[in-house]
């Protein structure tokens, strides 16, 4: 069993560092949003229930949730950029795919559009 528990935090810590060294690489991306790791408990099975103190099994990633607090708005000198001061996203069409972003470097394409 203590192997178990170990194994579980050595798992938990990778994803939690992937998580980092994803935040870490677009930190400079316009429109990012940052991820953060949410553990939880795991607790074993008791044998036919009984016991009224559970032994810990160890830690699992509960979930990874996205942080969407508001980044900073930088000014730049293109004509077509644009922020989003709160929340909301973007709608865009790619290839006719809806999709959403906060990213609001805008541009030309070469119909004009």
């Amino acid at each position: 069993m203590p192997f178990n528990v170990a194994l579980s935090g050595l798992k938990a810590s990778q994803v939690d560092l992937e998580v980092t060294g994803n935040n870490i690489a677009n930190a400079s991306t316009v429109g990012f949003k940052k991820s953060r790791t949410e553990f939880g408990d795991l607790y074993s099975n008791s044998f036919l229930g009984s016991g009224s103190n559970p032994v810990g099994d160890g830690v699992q990633v509960a979930s990874v949730r996205q942080i969407m607090d508001q980044g900073n708005i930088s000014f730049t000198d293109r004509g077509l950029d644009m922020a989003i001061n709160g929340n909301g996203f973007y709608i865009v069409e790619d290839n006719g795919v809806e999709k959403f972003t906060r990213s609001g470097q805008f541009g030309v394409d070469k119909e004009g559009n």
